[in-house]
């Protein structure tokens, strides 16, 4: 799926994508990434399809989505610590 299709999906869901990353709890910066591939992984595509559907239908996925209590993940690497190491 192309990344203007599932905004347009976004659309019948009537989110925007600070909206659907906050209900997924996926990053903003994840999901703009697309943009540049112009091209929608699967599982997005499927889910912001499902979304626009439901909506369509009249059924609250907000609230099914947030009763799963989806918990955002934590990058963990090296990265840059908050922490600095003594140095000896």
């Amino acid at each position: 799926m192309t990344f203007i299709e599932f905004k347009k999906l976004l659309l019948d869901a009537e989110l925007t994508i600070p909206k659907f990353t906050a209900l997924i709890k996926v990053s903003e910066k994840n999901i703009q990434s697309y943009k540049k591939k112009e091209e929608v992984p699967n599982a997005i595509a499927a889910v912001a399809a499902c979304f626009a559907m439901m909506n369509k239908e009249g059924i609250d996925y907000r609230s099914l989505i947030e009763d799963l209590d989806l918990k955002k993940k934590q990058k963990k690497g090296a990265g840059f610590s908050s922490k600095k190491k003594d140095k000896k």
